[in-house]
């Protein structure tokens, strides 16, 4: 393919002491030796929309490979900002684009403007980071003031009313879906219940979920784990300070009837309930809904059921926990009927909102990646035995920071009770017991021979294998994707 040099040029509005965008263009084709050269213009345009048609055209054509030489008048007319520009700077590397900005005597082609380059870059990082330190300050500030945001599940937003004529937002329960969040706690603090039983029974009352039609586990258990709803009194203080939290607000701010708020870095991509190590709490100015009491037996019921060790989970197929559904995403369930075995998307299982039905055979598609899975291995050489470190002494370790935290807790304050305290040392005993117990089990499991014969390895080693090579199996109706890690 043919590349050719291009210029472009951007003007917003008609001004005396603006230059008009003829006049850019031809700037540019003076600074280049060739006799043509394809324009791009865009005319009423501010440089903060990047949606302007010929700019995206040129993007296009670009990252299409026409394109070896970019001309413009100046550097605010092809982007708003430095931290713009930079991005922008890693689509034309990546095209081997050559950029010169013709009053700025800016030319990645010479040494002094990549040298330029390199400063312009260095500007765009401190600008990046100002601007995410701003956000986070922002954030802090409005959550420290007693603002949460946009309002929760079974709240709306309002105003109130300081004591020096300042209007200052908050949110307030919602009369039609206070009920929900006290039917979604009460029933969760039975102890026979769990989250699939609130699900279905949310859903086949009709009980619309947050911006969709049905809830799900997840969707529950945040609403269960949010601090929002909460009257939040000195247990609940001292139950955020024992899990590593940093409580913002003062310990005369729990007074047991406003609610509160949890604010820090969540982990990427993920659709679980962050740890709250290391994040802040605030006392809001509005009021929680759910009794401090019934709120911390349904925090300690979700801790106490989260999963351990969930790795060694499934028993009909080697495959288990790398099946997703390819059109909603959730986990595939094996159904077992006689001597049958056929799969499910457990988003139709648990509450009814996936309309998938699996006609692919799982012993069809376990022969399938079986043979690929031989292959692979056949390119692998024997290596060295490597000595693993225990995964589970980390995790021993900080149940032991978060009982000393909490005897911290329990000597900080006169109010905190003998109960809560053995309570939550209880808690903490059970949590040991079954990292010890998942330990146990995997130093139990047995070990990979140094050459691997797919065919030949027992259950669990082919579930070991097949987890190195797979990151997922995303199933259809009738069809099968699957996503390698190599």
């Amino acid at each position: 393919m043919e590349r050719y040099e291009a210029a472009y040029a951007r003007q917003s509005v008609e001004k005396k002491d603006s230059l008009s965008i003829p006049a850019q263009l031809d700037l540019c084709r003076k600074a280049s030796v060739n006799d043509e050269i394809k324009c791009y213009q865009d005319r009423g345009y501010s440089g903060k929309n990047t949606a302007r048609p010929d700019f995206q055209k040129l993007l296009k054509d670009i990252r299409a490979g026409k394109v070896s030489k970019l001309y413009v008048y100046r550097l605010d007319r092809f982007s708003r900002s430095i931290a713009d520009f930079g991005q922008l700077w890693n689509v034309l590397r990546a095209n081997d684009v050559e950029f010169v900005s013709v009053t700025e005597n800016f030319d990645t082609s010479t040494p002094m403007g990549r040298a330029m380059l390199h400063i312009i870059m260095v500007f765009a990082q401190l600008e990046r980071e100002t601007t995410a330190e701003r956000v986070k300050d922002n954030y802090g500030t409005r959550a420290a003031a007693g603002a949460c945001g946009p309002a929760p599940y079974g709240y709306r937003n309002g105003r109130i009313h300081t004591e020096d004529g300042r209007q200052v937002p908050t949110v307030v329960p919602n009369e039609e879906l206070l009920p929900v969040v006290l039917r979604i706690f009460r029933e969760y603090a039975e102890e026979d219940t769990s989250l699939g039983d609130i699900v279905r029974g949310l859903n086949a009352d009709g009980i619309p979920c947050v911006k969709r039609d049905h809830w799900d586990n997840v969707s529950v258990s945040r609403l269960l784990h949010s601090p929002v709803y909460v009257m939040a009194d000195e247990q609940v203080r001292l139950y955020y300070k024992a899990l590593g939290a940093n409580v913002v607000s003062p310990e005369s701010a729990f007074d047991g009837v406003r609610n509160a708020f949890v604010y820090g870095k969540r982990e990427a991509n993920s659709r679980k309930y962050t740890n709250v190590r290391e994040h802040n709490v605030v006392i809001l100015n509005s009021v929680g809904v759910v009794a401090p009491d019934l709120w911390l037996r349904c925090q300690e019921k979700l801790a106490r059921n989260a999963q351990v060790g969930n790795s060694g989970k499934g028993t009909h197929t080697w495959l288990s926990g790398l099946l997703k559904c390819a059109k909603c995403g959730y986990s595939i369930k094996i159904l077992t009927e006689k001597l049958n075995r056929r799969m499910a998307c457990s988003g139709r299982y648990n509450s009814a909102h996936c309309d998938v039905r699996i006609h692919v055979s799982l012993t069809e598609l376990e022969d399938a990646i079986a043979g690929e899975i031989e292959k692979l291995l056949e390119e692998c050489p024997p290596e060295e035995p490597v000595t693993e470190k225990d995964p589970y002494a980390a995790k021993l370790e900080e149940l032991d920071r978060r009982a000393d935290r909490l005897m911290d807790a329990f000597a900080e304050s006169e109010d905190l009770t003998n109960a809560y305290l053995q309570r939550a040392l209880k808690k903490l005993e059970t949590e040991r017991r079954q990292l010890l117990e998942a330990r146990k089990r995997e130093v139990s499991r047995p070990k990979l021979p140094d050459r691997l014969e797919f065919t030949s390895l027992s259950f669990e080693e082919k579930k070991a294998v097949a987890a190195q090579f797979i990151e997922r199996i995303e199933v259809g109706e009738t069809a099968v994707e699957v996503k390698w890690a190599v």
